[in-house]
């Protein structure tokens, strides 16, 4: 009887530790379980960060992808603003054919431009100067002007979109006194 009793308290205790020994499988497993609902919590937000990156990458290239062209054209835009300036009245006169196919190529090439989002700063005489849109090309103290106030407009600046392009390029009042 005394063996019986031994036979059952060996057996309490193989019970009890296979109990244990699932218990521990059961943790190890829950702890597996929590470990890969984390990894894949985390790949699929990587997922989506990668999505928004790729959506975000694709409306750049789509509105600043001519930015290159853009600046290639602006030396044009400048030309034939030039040409339409530097011509004298009697000039103008004797070829208005000719004075006028370089206004509506500007006029066409301005209306390109606009299309693809290219936007002309155009500051004038007086304006404050803005860091952000103006490139200062040079100082002088003029009479009656306020210093930071554009003197004269060299060239116009121009935007792409939301981006600087090109600033505009003045010259600034450094009066001190008025």
């Amino acid at each position: 009887m005394a063996d019986d009793k031994t036979v059952s308290e060996d057996f309490a205790i193989e019970e009890g530790l296979e109990d244990l020994a699932a218990l521990d499988e059961v943790e190890a497993l829950k702890q597996e379980r929590d470990e890969l609902r984390d990894r894949f919590m985390r790949a699929l937000a990587d997922a989506e960060n990668t999505r928004k990156r790729g959506e975000r990458d694709r409306r750049e290239a789509e509105q600043y992808g001519s930015t290159r062209l853009a600046r290639d054209l602006l030396p044009v835009y400048d030309n034939l603003n030039r040409a339409l300036n530097a011509a004298t009245d009697e000039q103008k006169a004797a070829a208005a054919a000719l004075f006028e196919g370089v206004q509506l190529t500007l006029r066409e090439l301005t209306n390109v431009m606009t299309r693809h989002g290219v936007k002309p700063i155009t500051p004038k005489v007086g304006d404050m100067f803005d860091p952000q849109n103006h490139e200062a090309m040079f100082e002088a103290p003029l009479p009656g002007t306020k210093a930071g106030q554009i003197i004269q407009v060299m060239t116009e600046g121009f935007m792409l979109h939301d981006r600087l392009l090109r600033p505009a390029q003045v010259g600034v009042s450094s009066n001190t006194g008025a």
